[in-house]
């Protein structure tokens, strides 16, 4: 392999050995050990050997642990914006569509608790914010459309402001009551609790 060279023949978890890029191979590896461990104990150097490459490549592409967590939380945002089209696209309306998010949200968190978990303590350096956008940028900005159209045309942007937070802090606050085990994962007690009545 040259130095230049973003591609890698790697041994999978599966024990299959294939071609693909280096840099989703190491993205897919470091998601893996989320699976398992918490993000401060994810380790470039394990990531670089069970990808089946040297510590010097993996710093090729991310210079220290603090850019692959960012890279982390980035596809995981990708994946929360991915959750939220799939649930959007059933819904007859945009209350129905609303709600589709909030539950897909929950759910997101539950399957993903690691990632997620990541997602909301990651921010980008200070001052940094339109270069290095927040992983939960594009997931929210879906969020906050929808809850625009649900909303009077007159409402001032502080009241779409706070409706926005409540919104926030409705599907947050039951995703970490279900991921603490303070409440139980039920997917009736989801449908329940989020409704867009606060509206």
């Amino acid at each position: 392999m040259t130095s230049d060279d973003n591609t890698v023949n790697m041994k999978s978890r599966d024990g299959r050995y294939h071609h693909g890029d280096l840099r989703s191979a190491l993205i897919e590896e470091g998601l893996a050990q989320l699976d398992v461990k918490a993000p401060d104990a994810v380790s470039l150097r394990e990531i670089a050997r069970n990808v089946g490459v040297s510590a010097t490549a993996v710093y090729r592409h991310f210079p220290d642990k603090a850019a692959l967590l960012n890279a982390l939380c980035s596809v995981g945002g990708e994946r929360l914006a991915e959750a939220f089209r799939e649930a959007m696209d059933g819904a007859e309306d945009q209350r129905a569509a609303f709600r589709a998010m909030g539950r897909a949200y929950v759910k997101f968190a539950l399957r993903n608790p690691s990632v997620f978990r990541l997602m909301m303590t990651q921010r980008p350096p200070e001052g940094d914010r339109n270069e290095t956008p927040c992983a939960t940028d594009k997931p929210f900005g879906m969020l906050s459309d929808t809850l625009s159209g649900l909303m009077p045309a007159e409402a001032s942007k502080e009241d779409r402001k706070i409706k926005r937070l409540q919104a926030w802090s409705m599907v947050h606050g039951l995703a970490m009551l279900m991921l603490d085990g303070q409440v139980p994962r039920d997917e009736a007690l989801v449908d329940q609790v989020i409704v867009a009545s606060f509206l």
